[in-house]
């Protein structure tokens, strides 16, 4: 059985290989055939025209992302895509930042008060090779709240560039100390003061080549055009079971139980392991392929996968992990995916994780994303996902058990179904206001924990996806 475990092991590391040479040598090839327009085809202008989007991206997706651009403006989207080289060499735009985060965030600005930009979508991801090299800007924060084996003393956070003014109206740096270290919360009291409070609606599609950010504009264009109207929409699914053995309650379930009390309307497909309607991925897949307009898991996690319990039981179901996503056949029934775990979301991961165990134990090998797999599936899938980057929490993890995804993901939908906000972009930067408003954080007071894992709820919770999207499509 360790010979056939190493034999495995060893198969699935020269597989993993295998597809970082393939994603490598694409890159070149994309990045050698925008090279050779040898143009900028945006050039920024000191112009004062009103934008609703902004999209973001390296050259090298530049192209791909125009047919997406000419659609949202026949829908009234005003729209704007801004290469880095653009931000990083502009005469207009003086560069201002201490990296490329920052300056980014700073261009964010300008185009919020210069445009009036709603909407900013980040296209890029993580670049094939073993070293951490981004195509468009990441900021890892700095909030540490557990030791041990599971210690993540930095994660990452897209909030960071919604969050443009803090509360006295000055631009939001996350870095209040000045040191570097953003969102810095170790031990009890914090060492950054944020706002956290989002000014703009931001997306990311975390694309590691342009095949994929073809695929997501091909996707937003087919939804918002063909979606509005269709019987597949008004179908929900959920799925999830019992998250804690160990405490009474299905908690999954009665979480996501809660939040489809919001969906007035919908049919809703509810997979419950107590119900004995989820007992594999299985299940879910063949209820997607029917189509859906929201998808809701709620349960455990990690960057490849995602899984619950059996009611009482330590024994975890069938996980629903990125490899089985190929039979996902939902072309054109594509659902807004809200999921909740830990780390689905956590971008960062690569193949060359392979050659650590505790990266393979925690998923981290992973070729790409548990929720940007589903995101930029083809033919199938999802047209966006919300997750977690990092440990997930929920009201168990409290002290005061209330909070964090447990009323977060709810809110979502009470957002969408009772407060009748339709953009995708709007309902995930208000779930997160109304969250942030309800579970005060008071950052000068040592406190510790809950707060903590408060900021900690929203700083991680990003979605993949565009967020100027119209849920349900255009009529």
């Amino acid at each position: 059985m360790k010979s056939l475990a190493i034999l495995v092991v060893f198969i699935f590391i020269c597989n993993a290989i295998a597809v970082g040479v393939n994603e490598i040598n694409k890159d070149i090839k994309d990045e050698a055939k925008i090279k050779s327009t040898n143009k900028i085809k945006n050039k920024i202008k000191t112009d004062t025209k009103k934008y609703d989007l902004l999209i973001l991206c390296p050259s090298i997706f530049y192209e791909p992302l125009y047919a997406l651009k000419l659609h949202k403006e026949k829908y009234g989207i005003k729209t704007i895509i801004v290469t880095l080289d653009e931000i990083y060499h502009s005469k207009y735009f003086p560069c201002k930042g201490r990296d490329n985060a920052e300056m980014v965030k700073y261009f964010i600005k300008n185009a919020y008060d210069n445009w009036h930009i709603k909407y900013v979508l980040l296209v890029g991801g993580r670049k094939p090779g073993k070293a951490e090299r981004w195509y468009m800007p990441v900021r890892y924060v700095y909030n540490q709240d557990v030791d041990g084996f599971w210690s993540e003393p930095r994660f990452l956070s897209d909030l960071y560039f919604a969050d443009i003014y803090d509360s006295d109206g000055k631009f939001s740096s996350w870095d209040t100390n000045g040191n570097g270290i953003y969102g810095e919360w170790i031990g009890e009291k914090a060492q950054d003061i944020i706002d956290l409070y989002p000014d703009v609606y931001v997306g990311r599609w975390p694309a590691r080549n342009a095949f994929e950010v073809e695929i997501m504009v091909e996707k937003t264009i087919e939804y918002e055009k063909n979606a509005y109207g269709k019987e597949w929409f008004k179908r929900i699914v959920v799925a999830a079971g019992d998250t804690y053995p160990e405490y009474p309650g299905y908690e999954g379930e009665e979480t996501t139980s809660q939040a489809m009390q919001y969906m007035q309307g919908f049919e809703i497909i509810r997979l419950y392991t107590s119900e004995g309607t989820l007992n594999s991925w299985k299940d879910i897949v063949a209820e997607v392929n029917k189509g859906c307009g929201f998808l809701y898991l709620d349960g455990h996690g990690n960057p490849m996968s995602w899984t619950t319990h059996l009611p009482r039981n330590e024994e975890w179901i069938d996980d629903f992990d990125v490899f089985k996503m190929i039979h996902l056949k939902n072309k054109g029934k594509y659902p807004i995916c809200i999921v909740g775990g830990c780390h689905n979301s956590q971008f960062n991961v690569t193949i060359f994780n392979s050659f650590s165990w505790k990266h393979i134990y925690k998923g981290e090998n992973s070729p790409e994303c548990w929720s940007w797999w589903i995101t930029r599936k083809i033919n199938g899938g999802a047209i966006a996902t919300i997750g977690c980057t990092a440990l997930g929490y929920t009201k168990e993890d409290k002290s005061t058990w209330d909070g964090a995804t447990t009323w977060l993901e709810p809110r979502f939908f009470w957002e969408y179904g009772i407060n009748g906000t339709d953009v995708l972009g709007e309902v995930w930067g208000k779930a997160i206001i109304a969250y942030l408003n309800k579970y005060k954080i008071d950052w000068n007071t040592p406190a510790g924990w809950d707060y903590s894992i408060d900021a900690k709820t929203v700083q991680e919770w990003c979605l993949f996806g565009d967020p100027s999207l119209k849920i349900g499509g255009y009529s």
